[in-house]
């Protein structure tokens, strides 16, 4: 189930924010994470930033955890945006991020004609969620993860939501 985020997710996001296995499949998350980092994200999103939109994956009625992950959409221009995501690894390879990618672009809350997206090409899982989830390969491009101190090559794909 995908739900809004709340204050009380705080301390599960942190939790499985703190592991490096995650933070370095992602751009944004520092590792170690800085004190605070959790808490500024939190009231980033849930305040009136406007740009990104967050989702919890909630896996409770399955009993895996009411968190196990976060699935954002960023908006960019004429009508696109950029979708991103984590996974707890309690939930790696159990088909959970497929079905939340999905369930977005199914719903597509932002009314996107396109929405692009990003993974490091050395996380092939997760470029297998976007192309089971309808997305295709346009390219390869490169982005900063702050966890990894380094540029890191990626593959770029996009969906058509017409």
């Amino acid at each position: 189930m995908l739900r809004p985020l709340r204050r009380a997710d705080m301390g599960l996001i942190e939790h499985y924010a703190r592991d490096r296995r995650v933070a370095e499949m992602t751009t944004a998350i520092p590792h170690p994470l800085p004190p605070g980092a959790t808490d500024a994200f939190v009231t980033r999103c849930l305040g009136d930033a406007g740009d990104e939109v967050v989702w919890v994956m909630d896996a409770s009625e399955a009993s895996l955890g009411e968190l196990v992950g976060l699935i954002t959409l960023e908006r960019m221009d004429r009508g696109q945006a950029e979708i991103g995501y984590w996974v707890a690894p309690v939930v790696w390879n159990t088909g959970l991020a497929t079905e939340a990618v999905r369930a977005l672009m199914e719903a597509n809350p932002l009314g996107n004609a396109q929405v692009f997206g990003k993974v490091f090409q050395d996380n092939p899982a997760s470029a297998r969620v976007l192309t089971n989830a309808g997305f295709d390969y346009i390219g390869d491009a490169e982005a900063f993860s702050v966890a990894r101190g380094a540029v890191v090559p990626q593959w770029t794909y996009i969906r058509q939501m017409a």
